[in-house]
């Protein structure tokens, strides 16, 4: 687990009938002092309002995250039965992907007691103690925990990576895999998922996918969006020999970062050729420029391309963000509502988009631009 959520400190606290709330185990022992729990003890056994809910609290430079259990039966003193086992961390830690973990365990702590009265029995309470231990060890280290409690019990844990949202997916976006494709279970994924995994190939768009996988334009975008969630594919623009790029700050990274390029040159070289050299790919991408298109990168280079696949080429430097695209947006000056697409010349919106949405080629939205006066092309 990484240094942003790990785990400083578990406790187990109780209210105790004569003594009230109190921490009855954490781990390690004395992390948490009289003075904190003092600070923050109506969060931790609390009123009604609050409990069997997430509470986080900030105090004296350390974040506690518990959820509250109250348990109500004739059979306990003041016939209720009041818990909380719960994390602490460093203020800073972002604990978003610690909460279904706390939540977890506090469903899994109330089913033991009703079931067994796993925590009213002051022998069996007595376990927790190593339970607690042996989760701080192995969330801190692996990120996941198993928890064997009695014969028919054991408990599973696992933090979930918590991964910011993807990008909207368009219909003239590529996706391309991040890694072999082979690697991956076909099984584990929904059937939408799996039809349209054949036709994943790093050189196809949305749009063309959903044709041939004859799945609807929505579903695929869905799908994709999915897989781009877990870092499965990332995504890049369509590659034509009329496309122009040019290199990002980021290409310095190809002479100072070995591994970027081990990964490189096994990524673009030619199937069947000797593998290409850094000197040639380096030379490739810097000669990528504004108003050098990739079929002129191909007529300069023909001695460097021997061994090097121009579209491989392209797409790890887009994937790696060694490279941009400059894409053409068209703009029409003169207002004209007689013009047949009007509201896609905005300057809002590339050739790419423009010809996916009216299934027009390249050639002849060029055709069509030239001959238009009121319109200019503005590149970026």
């Amino acid at each position: 687990m990484g240094m942003t959520t790990r785990i400083e400190c578990i406790f187990f606290s109780e209210f105790h009938p004569t003594l009230g709330p109190k921490i009855t185990y954490q781990v390690p022992e004395e992390y948490i002092s009289r003075e904190l729990f003092d600070t923050v003890q109506v969060y931790i056994i609390t009123k009604p309002e609050l409990q069997n809910k997430l509470i986080t609290v900030t105090a004296m430079d350390k974040k506690l995250i518990g959820c509250p259990v109250c348990i109500e039966h004739k059979k306990y003193s003041r016939n209720a039965l009041l818990f909380n086992l719960g994390l602490v961390c460093h203020a800073q830690t972002n604990t978003c992907a610690l909460e279904p973990i706390v939540k977890k365990l506090s469903g899994y702590l109330t089913t033991l007691e009703l079931e067994s009265g796993f925590i009213s029995n002051e022998e069996s309470k007595q376990k927790l103690l190593p339970i607690m231990s042996t989760l701080l060890e192995e969330l801190n280290a692996t990120g996941a925990c198993t928890l064997p409690i009695d014969e028919s019990n054991t408990i599973h844990l696992k933090l979930i990576q918590m991964r910011k949202d993807p990008q909207i997916v368009q219909e003239y976006d590529v996706p391309v895999f991040t890694q072999c494709k082979d690697h991956f279970i076909k099984s584990q994924w929904d059937l939408t998922t799996q039809q349209i995994l054949p036709y994943i190939d790093g050189f196809r768009h949305i749009q063309k996918i959903s044709a041939e996988a004859d799945v609807e334009l929505n579903l695929v975008r869905i799908a994709v969006q999915n897989l781009l969630y877990y870092g499965v594919v990332t995504l890049v623009s369509i590659f034509q020999y009329s496309n122009v790029y040019c290199t990002t700050p980021k290409v310095q990274s190809l002479i100072d970062d070995k591994s970027i390029q081990e990964e490189c040159l096994n990524y673009v070289t030619k199937q069947g050729q000797k593998r290409a050299s850094l000197r040639d790919v380096f030379q490739l991408y810097c000669g990528l420029s504004p108003g050098t298109t990739v079929r002129d990168l191909c007529s300069r280079y023909s001695q460097q391309l021997q061994r090097v696949d121009e579209r491989r080429l392209i797409q790890f430097g887009l994937m790696k963000s060694l490279i941009r695209r400059l894409q053409k947006y068209p703009v029409k000056v003169i207002r004209d509502e007689r013009s047949r697409l009007p509201r896609l010349y905005t300057g809002c919106h590339s050739y790419d988009e423009i010809c996916c949405k009216t299934g027009i080629s390249y050639q002849e939205l060029d055709e069509r631009l030239e001959n238009d006066p009121n319109i200019v092309v503005c590149w970026k």
